[in-house]
């Protein structure tokens, strides 16, 4: 079990800096473990903002001299408006009026935490290129400072940090001891983090950057030229989900960019898509996206290329979420259902005309319904006494089933279950005589349930490109499972002795298997 360790830095510090009043006021009422930052905008009054909410500090407004006291106190402001207090991670940012004159200061409290890591420690060791993601004040700048302390000094990594604004190091040419041996890189305007991103891979041989709020076309494209070089990448990015990624042009090179394709009529008609679609044009630049969705509690995105082909064909796939509870223990409280999701153009099989040769299948199957009275379906499942069971999770289903009205309009739930590789079973109607007919016909029909089988097979070997095996059949299921998978431009062979001679799907570049 890993606990975390915060340390405050200096805080005092910060407190010097801080017209006397105000000091005074927040030594008083202490609770400095949950304080976050002290507001003084000219004419209103102090506050400092804890992460249970705020208080004022006096009755007292701030005036131009108070504000005079605190620039006095601290390092010069930067083209950013953010300046610091030397060896430490404090940050004040500053708000202009039109002519330039500073008139409210945001005096931000720095930490260092040891052991904010633990939870995505196997992600980082992977070497994977690693995007955080989540709304100002989670924490993902602590998590970026304790990343590049690890590679550095327990990987023993060469790590260059780009540190635009000094966030990540703290103020001064001296870094803060909380990155470790990691080496930092001052940026001398942000309209140059870009540049001096190459120049750290030009001119140090790291194995790992660090990098603060990729924000631009120019900091996303160095970002890129980063990862091909085989530079391991950590960085963040404006944005608190994948999906703001997707939709922004500037950033989306981050996950592999987006562009619109013209499919052909056959291959629309296949997707069954429209003609113009959305598809990623590059791999992307991170391989990993973390969602720091709170400081306990962060969602996993373990296969970014895959990720976004899915949420293209307007798929929202289930990352992994892990959370830390209060004694430190690390959960995985969802697992993802990447490994589960294939493309593909699954037939819809109207029951009413498929044979079904009668032997029986044992198998207790799952079945999502779909604009299909439950009841209906339970009492009809009930009285054939099949083994169907209804589920509302649409991953764990072997098949879904609608009604014809539902699939001519072809809802998102739907879209999603062929997205998904889950073969679609359309009724005439809604009526318990149709539920009756399906469920005593599936019961029986073991070869379409090998047929089913070998299509979902090939929607896994288009996606993954890796060969798959299916289960045991008799010589005819194989020849039928081999004439569908030949429809699909993939080729099979079989494999094993009888009676566990089984049908193994080829990718392309394996069809050199075939013997």
């Amino acid at each position: 079990m890993n606990k975390q360790t915060e340390i405050v830095d200096d805080l005092d510090r910060l407190l010097e800096v801080l017209p006397q009043f105000v000091r005074e006021t927040l030594e008083e009422q202490g609770n400095f473990d949950n304080l976050i930052e002290i507001v003084l905008d000219l004419g209103r009054r102090p506050e400092a903002r804890y992460s249970n909410g705020f208080v004022y500090l006096a009755d007292n407004e701030v005036n131009r001299e108070h504000i005079d006291t605190v620039l006095k106190r601290v390092g010069e402001f930067g083209l950013d408006n953010r300046a610091g207090i030397e060896r430490t991670l404090h940050r004040i940012s500053a708000i202009r009026n039109r002519q330039g004159e500073i008139i409210g200061l945001t005096c931000r409290v720095g930490r260092a935490v040891f052991g904010t890591i633990d939870i995505i420690r196997d992600v980082i060791e992977t070497g994977a290129s690693l995007l955080l993601l989540g709304k100002p004040g989670v924490g993902k700048t602590t998590m970026l400072r304790e990343i590049a302390r690890v590679l550095a000094d327990e990987f023993l990594k060469r790590v260059v940090i780009v540190d635009t604004s000094n966030e990540i190091a703290g103020d001064g040419d001296i870094p803060h001891p909380a990155i470790g041996r990691a080496r930092r890189m001052q940026v001398p305007r942000p309209a140059d983090q870009a540049a001096v991103m190459i120049e750290a891979v030009e001119n140090h041989m790291p194995e790992a950057i660090v990098i603060d709020e990729i924000g631009t076309e120019a900091e996303a494209q160095a970002a890129r030229t980063i990862a091909e070089r085989g530079v391991q990448l950590i960085g963040t990015a404006h944005g608190i989900t994948l999906d703001n990624l997707v939709l922004n042009p500037t950033l989306s090179d981050l996950i592999g960019g987006i562009q619109a394709v013209t499919l052909g009529d056959e291959e629309a008609r296949r997707r069954g898509t429209q003609k113009t679609v959305l598809e990623r044009k590059a791999p992307p630049t991170f391989d990993v996206v973390i969602e720091i969705q709170s400081t306990q509690r962060l969602a996993i995105h373990h296969d970014v290329a895959k990720t976004v082909d899915l949420l293209l064909r307007g798929v929202e796939p289930r990352p992994e979420i892990r959370e830390r509870s209060a004694a430190g223990e690390i959960k995985v409280v969802q697992e993802s259902d990447l490994e589960e999701l294939h493309f593909g153009d699954t037939r819809a099989v109207n029951v009413n005309s498929a044979p079904f040769p009668k032997a029986p299948v044992p198998k207790v199957m799952r079945v999502f319904p779909y604009a299909v009275s439950r009841n209906r379906l339970e009492k009809a499942i009930a009285e054939a006494g099949v083994p169907l069971r209804l589920t509302n999770d649409l991953s764990q289903a072997d098949f879904v089933l609608t009604i014809k009205g539902q699939y001519r309009k072809m809802p998102k739930r739907l879209r999603e279950a062929e997205a998904r590789g889950k073969p679609v079973y359309v009724l005439r109607s809604n009526t318990k005589a149709q539920m009756q007919e399906f469920v005593t016909n599936l019961a029986h029909d073991e070869e379409a349930q090998a047929l089913m089988e070998a299509e979902q097979a090939v929607h896994q070997v288009q996606l993954f490109s890796q060969p798959v095996e299916l289960s045991p059949q008799n010589a005819y299921i194989r020849r039928l499972q081999h004439q569908l998978i030949e429809k699909f431009k993939l080729q099979s062979t079989s494999v094993g002795d009888e009676p566990e001679r089984r049908v193994k799907v080829l990718p392309v570049d394996l069809s050199s298997e075939i013997r």
